[in-house]
């Protein structure tokens, strides 16, 4: 049993988060409305770059997007822990899940009214119509932001598109995994190299990304291939936002 405590406990940081990311993937691979949630976070992060946005008007439809996320998450995880101890029809197991599926609904509401109340706003829609892309070009660092969230998502997808689960709900690793570490650090790094005129903030960024991709290496998390892979595709979306973005200005 001690060996078995053991095993639930995380020995450190590192583990810890892989292992939420496991869980995130895990959530990704086997639920269908994470799957189209993670769609509809990548349509609304791509919308959000043709508008003129506020801070606090980016900072709540964020919030508002991952929030529905979140909820899924947790309803997940409550019908998982309910199955766990019962098997059969009962009555207060149904209420936890309709409890916690309910949670879900109210999130997605009010990731409604949010995106109503930012997308279709008169102000934004004369800002799209008249200069949808110079909205993009003002704030370098919203687009980065934007371009990192992408890689992210497009990491998680393509995890959980390789990965299959378990008769007990464990995942394995199934063919070519990019690693998502090595996608995000560089693609950071490219981000900082555009909007960054300065060599040393540069060459900081390279050495820290060059020592994420290092690690990986070193803990044989991922493969060379891998590694590379994760480090091309951070690089080739940032760089495909951005590339758009000012073909289309000019």
């Amino acid at each position: 049993m001690k060996n078995q405590d053991h095993k639930m406990k995380n020995d450190n940081f590192i583990e810890a988060c892989n292992n939420a990311v496991n869980g995130i993937i895990y959530a990704a691979t086997t639920q269908r409305n994470i799957k189209i949630q993670l769609v509809l976070a990548v349509i609304v992060m791509i919308l959000c770059l043709f508008y003129g946005l506020e801070t606090t008007e980016f900072l709540c439809l964020v919030f508002a997007v991952f929030f529905v996320i979140f909820a899924e998450m947790i309803n997940t995880a409550i019908e998982t822990v309910v199955d766990l101890f019962v098997d059969v029809y009962h009555p207060k197991a149904k209420i936890a899940k309709d409890v916690a599926a309910g949670a879900v609904v109210l999130s997605a509401c009010n990731a409604l009214v949010v995106g109503y109340f930012i997308f279709f706003k008169a102000e934004n829609l004369q800002a799209i119509s008249d200069s949808i892309f110079n909205n993009m070009i003002k704030s370098p660092l919203h687009l980065a932001f934007v371009a990192i969230m992408l890689v992210v998502i497009a990491v998680i997808a393509i995890k959980a598109s390789c990965s299959k689960r378990k008769q007990r709900g464990e995942l394995i690793k199934e063919g070519f995994v990019p690693s998502g570490q090595s996608a995000i650090a560089f693609a950071a790094l490219t981000a900082i190299w555009i909007n960054s005129k300065d060599i040393v903030t540069f060459t900081l960024a390279l050495v820290l990304s060059l020592l994420v991709a290092g690690n990986r290496m070193y803990n044989n998390a991922r493969t060379k291939a891998e590694i590379v892979f994760g480090s091309c595709l951070g690089v080739l979306i940032v760089l495909l936002i951005y590339g758009l973005t000012i073909f289309k200005i000019q």
